[in-house]
Parts: C-alpha cells; structure tokens; sequence
C-alpha cells in the first residue's frame, strides 16, 4: 500500500487554489498554510498581490517558498498550464471579474471557457484532483431538500448562474479522462467576513428601507453556508476524492450548514445586529412580481449599467421561496460536517462588518464634506433631516402633524378664518387641560410645557414689526406708482400675476397642497437613495428629446424650417446711431 505524501515532512503535496484573493480562495489558502504539508501556489487575476495584516501566515509561507503567488488570466491557455505544472491538485474556486453582469461576452469568456481553459491544464500537466467550487444555485427551482442528483433547470433567468452551470457540467463530464478526477460542491448563500455580495447587498437595500418589507407569507426556509465551512468541505473533498474516488469522482454535493431556517428570521438577525430595522411590513408576492416587472421594463431600456437587475431578482426570488439542500451525502462520502455553527457565524460576520452598522453610515453622513445634491439644495440643516428621513420618527411625526393641517384647512369644508379660529381653540383647550394635570398621572410624571416657549423676546417682535412696515411700505410705493401710470411694465405684469393666483387659489390650491406634500416628503429621500440613477434617466431623457427635435427640424417642410430658422435669427434693424427704425 503506497504511504500517504501528505505526512512525509520532505515531499508535501503541491496544489493550486485559483481564485485565491476571494473571500473562499484566502479562508481555503490560510487552512492549507495551517495543515503544514502543503505547497500551495495561489492564482488570481490581480497582478500583484498586496496582502491584509490578518495574512501574516501567508506572508511567512511566501518568505519560506511554501507558498507563491500567480496573475493568472483565465483566458490564457499557456500560462495556466505553467501555473498548474508540477501540481496535484487544483483547487478552482471563483476568480475576480466573473461576476460582471454587464458584458455576456466576458463572463463567458471566464467562466465556461475559463473552466475548458482550465480542465485542458489539467489534462496536459498531469493533474490527479480537480475539486470546483460551484453553487447550489445551479439548480434553482424552488427546491425543498434537494439531493445531488438534482438536474439543472431548463431555464434560468440569471446568467452568471447559467455560465457557472455549463462551466459545472464541464468539470463533472471531464472525470477520469487523462486521469483526473473531479468533483464539485455546491454551496448555498455563502456569508461571513470579507463577503463583497450577500452583507453589503443586504445592508444597500436596507439603507434604501426595502428590507422593511417581507415578501409573501416569510415562512419560507432557506439554507446558509458560513464561508469557513466552504473552505472546509473543499480539503474534505480532496482527500475522499484520494481515498474514496469510487462514491466521490465525478459527482457534484451540496454544502450548507446544516441548519436551515426562515429567510426573513435570518435577515432579521443581520440586520438587527447592524443596528437596522427588522423586516415587519408584509407585501402580496403578485404586487412584488408586478413591481419586478417594471423594473425590468427599465432595466432593458436603461441598459445594465443603470442597476442591478439580476442581483435585485435573485434576491426576491430567495426572499419569496423555500429552498433548502439534503446534505447527506456530502455527510456521508467526503466526512463534511460543519466547523462553524450558524450562530456563531452571523455573530462572527456582524463584528466584521461593523463599518457598514447604522450608527457608522449616519455618523459618516452628517460629517461627510461630500454631501448629497438633495441635502445640499435643502440647506443641509433641520429641514433636510426631516425630509430626507434622518430621524424616522421625527419625519413621521411632522408629516403626520402636516397631513392634519391640510385636512383642517383645506379638506374639512370650512373657509380658512373658520378653521383657523377652531384650531386656536383647541390649542387652548389642550394646553389648559395640560396645565391642570397633576405631577403624577399613573405613577408616570407628566412633562409640563414651560411658559418660556410661547414668550417672544423684546428684539424678535421688533424684527418682525420693522419687516412688516418695511413690506407694506414698498407694497404702497409700487402701488401709488402703478396709479400714476408711470410703469405700464409692471402694471401689467402683477394683472398676469393676481389673475393667474386667483385662478390657481380657486381651483387648484389644494390639489397643488396636497401633492407638494407627498412630493417634499417623497421626492427629496427618493432622489437621495437613487441620485446617479435619476441623474443619469434625465440625462437619457434630454438627449433623447434633443435628438428628437432633429429628427423633426430635419423633416418639416423647407418653408416651415426656413421660417424658423429666420426667426431664430431675426433682429431688430438699427440707424446708424444704434437707434431702432
């Protein structure tokens, strides 16, 4: 019986993680560094590598030659036969820039050519072991408990997940050919520290408030795999593929934490942690479905590079569905058993990413020199915290107490003077009745409202005397001129202005109330959340209308467009003294 290599201190095991500068490729090089009988050449596509205080281990393995570094482009067939050499086992994990979902051509390019690119290598250089690390989402179809043997969708909506399942059946089909055996693992909604996808995805829709919402019934489980258990099930996959090759080649095994649980419970315990709301506004799925649609309306006539699309609807479709994974067989034919409870792990990536809580985002707000362009045009004072939602509560309460104002004044029926005097009365009311209240009321103490804040000092009722006189003044000395007929100018301009406001006042005042009400308590925070976005819809809006008009000057009639072209140019004619004739 041949003796194990890995345990001859003289002779470790080579292998090669690609994409080893990813979340999974760093957590997998660091367990492989920590094993101790393993050369380990990490690959990516960054040209140098720069590394993080926490990879101190890394950077002694790459002082004592244990470990070395590649730039590796997925495309270049040579150069990935030159990395792989001498190697027995290749780790193929995700590598940087595959997840651009603006180019198809790209993503192609790297993800199933990448994977021909790479199986080739193999072949050629005498690989033993090819483990690929792939995604449970390769066979999404609003699974419950499915087991390995699950096929691949007829079709699927995203087209990362599609490449990722072509690149997947590859490796699959390229078993035992030239000698290589392969396998692949499929984990489920992979999160922990360094995660650049599910977290800061997360956290964006929070901000934006969408994660306020659930979904459909939020009795839907999911399964979550923490990164750690990941990199740990790849080196248990290597060595049943190297002892067990007969129940392990050739097949794909599903990964998670073996703990599955409600969707929005898990959400909540993110969020919660990060100092965000909890999700608590339930929402019919058909008027999300029909939201999504819009959206994709946009989407295909904006372009990709307006949003997110893809990501958006992946993550409706794991908010509105069960989908969890039967892990036996990983459990039982490569010895895969989690290393980190769920637990555990939420609270481990809570306190990585404590920069993003809610308190961090605010305090960097208020204090940042580059403010919005909404806060800005606001006057970034108590205005543009109340209509830009920065204390929720706050705005909620002075949206409230406006709402009620307008319903007084302009929807209870009564004319203005009416109304007016019955909410004096009832301030009076109110603030007598306050003023009868004892210290105590129910063992609560009761606030009482000093008599400083309804005094106006001595100077502050001057100013607003001397503003008063002042306007009154000049509204008489504009009127006494107009009576003497010295500016016909100005006469005519106030008729325009008082017809049209008598107009507007008798018509349309409270419809105009009403909507610039829901408009200022809408508009500012909507445009704040979605600034390059809206920026970038007008700016599409104005080339398209200038590009329309043209298209219309160039087809209107040779009179009609020489008339207008003479009256752009028209001028007054002039004497010789500038004088007009």
């Amino acid at each position: 019986m041949a003796v194990d290599d890995r345990f001859t201190d003289f002779n470790p095991k080579t292998c090669v993680v690609l994409g080893g500068r990813g979340i999974l490729g760093k957590s997998l090089v660091l367990k492989l560094l920590k094993l101790g009988d393993w050369i380990v050449r990490v690959a990516d596509s960054t040209h140098s590598l720069q590394l993080d205080p926490s990879e101190s281990l890394l950077d002694e393995a790459i002082s004592s030659s244990r470990a070395s570094y590649f730039h590796l482009d997925l495309t270049d067939k040579h150069r990935i036969a030159k990395v792989l050499e001498g190697s027995s086992v290749v780790f193929y994990m995700d590598v940087d820039g595959s997840n651009n979902t603006d180019d198809f051509y790209h993503c192609y390019k790297l993800i199933v050519q990448g994977a021909k690119n790479v199986i080739n290598a193999c072949r050629e250089c005498k690989v033993k072991r090819l483990i690929y690390n792939s995604s449970a989402d390769v066979v999404f179809d609003c699974l419950r408990d499915g087991d390995k043997s699950s096929a691949y969708p007829w079709k699927v909506d995203n087209m990362l997940i599609d490449l990722k399942a072509q690149a997947e059946a590859l490796v699959l089909n390229a078993n035992d050919i030239d000698g290589v055996l392969t396998c692949s693992l499929r984990p489920s909604n992979v999160f922990g520290p360094g995660d650049t996808e599910f977290v800061p995805y997360i956290v964006k829709l929070a901000r934006y408030g969408v994660t306020k919402f659930i979904v459909g019934t939020g009795d839907n489980l999911s399964d979550f795999t923490f990164y750690e258990n990941v990199t740990h099930a790849h080196i248990c996959a290597e060595e049943a593929l190297n002892f067990q090759t007969i129940s392990v080649a050739g097949k794909a095994f599903f990964i998670t934490n073996l703990e599955p649980m409600k969707f929005w419970e898990f959400l909540s315990l993110l969020l919660e942690g990060l100092g965000y709301q909890r999700p608590f506004i339930k929402l019919p799925a058909n008027l999300v479905q029909y939201i999504l649609s819009i959206l994709k309306w946009f989407y295909e006539k904006l372009g990709p590079g307006h949003f997110n699309y893809p990501l958006l609807v992946h993550y409706f479709r794991l908010a509105l569905h069960t989908r969890t994974f039967n892990c036996s067989a990983a459990q039982k034919d490569i010895g895969y058993s989690p290393i980190v409870s769920l637990e555990e792990g939420v609270t481990l990536t809570i306190e990585s990413f404590s920069h993003l809580a809610k308190d961090s985002f605010s305090s960097r707000c208020c204090g940042s020199v580059d403010r919005s362009k909404a806060d800005k045009l606001l006057g970034s004072g108590k205005v543009a915290d109340i209509l830009l939602w920065r204390n929720e509560k706050a705005s909620f309460a002075y949206f409230l107490g406006l709402v009620f104002l307008f319903y007084w004044f302009f929807l209870s029926g009564n004319t203005f003077i009416s109304s007016a005097a019955r909410l004096l009365l009832l301030v009076t009311l109110l603030l007598c009745g306050h003023g009868f209240l004892p210290s105590k009321l129910f063992g609560f103490p009761t606030q009482k409202v000093p008599a400083s804040n309804f005094k106006i000092s001595d100077m502050a009722a001057k100013d607003s005397v001397a503003i008063i006189v002042h306007i009154w003044n000049k509204g008489f000395q504009n009127i006494k001129e107009l009576g003497q007929g010295g500016d016909w100018s100005t006469f005519f301009k106030v008729a325009v202005f008082l017809y049209l406001l008598k107009s507007i006042v008798a018509k349309l005042l409270t419809t105009l109330i009403g909507i610039g009400l829901a408009f200022a308590f809408m508009a500012f925070f909507v445009y704040e959340q979605y600034e390059s976005e809206i920026d970038e819809l007008a700016d599409f809006l104005t080339t398209s209308l200038k590009e329309f008009m043209i298209y219309l000057m160039r087809n209107l009639p040779v009179s009609v467009s020489r008339l207008l072209h003479y009256g752009d140019n028209f001028s007054v004619p002039k004497d010789r003294d500038g004088g007009k004739i």
